[in-house]
C-alpha cells in the first residue's frame, strides 16, 4: 500500500522513471496515479482535446501483479496513453473516422499486450487525424487537439493527442506512431520527446503488412530519459512478425545514463536544401546547437547528398496507403477527406517503374546515410521548417513566402528515416520569442538507438530541459 498521499498536480508533474521507482518502493499505488491522472484530465481536456477516451474502471481492473509480471522494462503500474488508431480490448477505437465512429475491439494489438504485461495501465486513448494522415491532429468524430501552449495553435500530428497529453501532465507517458513524422512532428509542437525506433525493434507493424518497415510504433515522454523507460517497455523480439530484431542487452535507460557532453553531430538545417526551412526556426536550431558546442560537443555543417529521396519516399507512402487503408470497404472509406482519398489515390495510380525506383533509392540512400554517420554520431536537422498554425489550418500553404505543394510537402524533414529505417527523435530545445517549443530532430545510425539516445541527453542537458508539464494557455497573440 501506497504510504503516502499525493495530490494531483504534484504528482502529475513528476517525471516517469521518478514515478515508477515510487510505485516500485510502494511509496504511491496505482489507484492514487489513476485518481491524480483523471483530476488532471478532468482539470484541461476542456482546453486542449487531447486524450478523447477514457477507460478509468478498466484500468483499476487491470492493475499488474508483480509477480506474474514481465519485468524486462517494468512500468510497475504506471497510467499510460494509446493513440487512437491502437485496439485496446473493451474499449472504444476510432481510427479517428466516423465509419469506426462506434467500433470497441474484441482485442488489444501485440503492442498493448506487451505494455500491460510490463506493468503498463492503459488510462485512455489519444487524438489522431483520421486513420493517422496528416500532421494536424482533427477529425470528424473528436473534433480538433489544441497545442497547450497556445491554444489557438495546432498540435502537430498525427500522435498530437499522445503529445499533449503528455506537455499538459495528464500521463506520464504516452504512445505514438509514424510515418511522416507523427511522433517527431507533434513532439516539437508540444515540447516533448519523439522517438522513432528502427523498423522491427518495436513491433508488429500494420496488420497483414508484415513486411512493411516504413511505418513503425514508438515512445513519447517528456524527457529523454523517461523516453527510453518507455522504448524498454516496448521493445522485444516478436517472432510473428517478419522483420522483428531483439534490443540490446543493455536496456536504453542504462545507457542514457552514461551520456555526456562528448557528442559528434552534422547539422544541415535544409538537408543540404532538400526541405524548406523559415528563418526563425533555423536561428533557433543554431542558436541550441551553439549550446551543444559549448558544452563540449562537435558540431559540424555537413549533410550527404539525398538524391530521390523525395519520390521514394511518396512511393512507399502510396503503398502503404493502398494496402491498408485503401482496402477498407466503401462504407467506410465514404467518410475519408480529401487529402486521404487523395494519398490513397495517389498509391492506386504507382506504376511498377515507380515501385523500382523506389526502392533501388531506397539502397542507395542507405548506403550513404550509413557510410555518412560514421564520421558522426548524428545527422541534426529540422523537425519541420516552421512553427505551428492556426488549429482551423489543415496544413500550411506557403513558408516564409515560398508556396507548398500540398499536404505533406511541409513535412519533408520527416522523409529521410522511415525511407532508410534509421531511428531518429525530436528533442525540444528551447523557446521562441512568442513561448513556442521547438525541436531538433537527431537521425542515428542503422539500430542506435541506444547512441541516438544518448546524444538526445546531451542536448536535452545543454539547452536547460525537459519543459513542461504546463497548464494549457490561450493564445500569444
Amino acid at each position: 500500500m501506497a504510504g503516502t498521499q499525493f495530490t494531483g498536480p504534484e504528482i502529475c508533474a513528476k517525471p516517469a522513471h521518478e514515478v515508477v521507482a515510487m510505485l516500485t518502493a510502494g511509496e504511491v499505488s496505482p489507484g492514487e496515479l489513476i485518481d491524480a491522472a483523471m483530476t488532471r484530465i478532468a482539470e484541461v481536456e476542456p482546453a486542449v482535446n487531447a486524450v478523447v477516451t477514457t477507460c478509468e474502471a478498466r484500468a483499476r481492473a487491470a492493475v499488474p501483479d508483480p509477480a506474474q509480471a514481465d519485468h524486462a522494462g517494468w512500468l510497475a503500474g504506471l497510467p499510460i496513453g494509446i493513440k487512437d488508431l491502437t485496439p485496446v480490448e473493451g474499449v472504444r477505437t476510432t481510427w479517428g473516422t466516423l465509419g469506426y465512429a462506434d467500433h470497441v475491439p474484441a482485442a488489444s494489438h501485440p503492442l498493448v499486450q506487451r505494455l500491460e504485461a510490463r506493468g503498463g495501465v492503459v488510462l485512455g486513448k489519444t487524438n489522431t487525424p483520421e486513420m493517422g494522415a496528416g500532421a494536424n491532429t482533427f477529425n470528424a468524430v473528436f473534433g480538433a487537439t489544441r497545442n497547450p501552449w497556445d491554444t489557438s495553435r495546432n498540435a502537430g500530428g498525427s500522435s498530437g493527442g499522445a503529445a499533449v497529453s503528455l506537455a499538459t501532465g495528464e500521463l506520464w507517458l504516452s504512445h505514438g506512431s509514424d510515418l511522416a513524422g507523427s511522433l517527431r512532428t507533434p513532439a516539437a509542437f508540444c515540447g516533448v520527446v519523439g522517438f522513432r525506433p528502427s523498423p522491427g525493434l518495436v513491433s508488429p507493424g500494420p496488420s497483414g503488412n508484415r513486411f512493411h518497415p516504413e511505418a513503425v510504433q514508438g515512445p513519447m515522454a517528456r524527457s529523454v530519459r523517461d523516453c527510453a523507460l518507455f522504448l524498454d517497455a516496448m521493445a522485444g523480439f516478436n517472432p510473428d512478425w517478419a522483420i522483428s530484431f531483439p534490443p540490446p542487452e543493455e536496456p536504453f535507460q542504462q545507457a542514457v545514463l552514461r551520456a555526456d557532453e562528448k557528442v559528434r553531430i552534422a547539422f544541415s538545417p535544409t538537408l543540404g536544401g532538400f526541405a524548406p526551412c523559415s528563418a526563425e526556426v533555423e536561428a533557433l536550431l543554431r542558436r541550441a546547437l551553439a549550446q551543444v558546442a559549448r558544452a563540449g560537443g562537435v558540431v559540424e555543417e555537413d549533410c550527404p547528398d539525398l538524391p530521390g529521396l523525395d519520390r521514394a519516399y511518396r512511393t512507399l507512402r502510396g503503398l502503404l496507403w493502398i494496402s491498408g487503408t485503401g482496402r477498407e470497404p466503401e462504407h467506410i472509406q465514404r467518410h475519408y477527406k480529401p487529402t486521404l482519398a487523395q494519398n490513397i489515390q495517389q498509391g492506386r495510380e504507382l506504376t511498377v517503374d515507380d515501385v523500382t525506383h523506389a526502392h533501388m533509392v531506397k539502397s542507395d540512400l542507405f548506403d550513404r546515410m550509413a557510410a555518412f554517420l560514421k564520421q558522426f554520431d548524428v545527422l541534426a536537422c529540422s523537425v519541420v521548417g516552421l512553427m505551428p498554425g492556426p488549429v482551423e489550418e489543415e496544413f500550411p500553404r506557403e513558408m516564409d513566402g515560398q508556396p507548398l505543394t500540398d499536404y505533406i510537402d511541409w513535412l519533408k524533414f520527416s522523409f529521410l528515416s522511415p525511407t532508410v529505417g534509421l531511428p531518429a527523435v525530436s528533442v525540444p530545445v528551447g523557446l521562441s520569442e512568442t513561448g513556442l517549443p521547438v525541436g531538433i530532430q537527431l537521425i542515428g545510425r542503422p539500430r542506435g538507438e541506444a547512441r541516438l539516445l544518448q546524444v538526445a541527453r546531451a542536448v536535452e542537458v545543454a539547452c536547460g530541459g525537459p519543459l513542461g508539464p504546463i497548464d494549457p494557455m490561450r493564445s500569444h497573440g
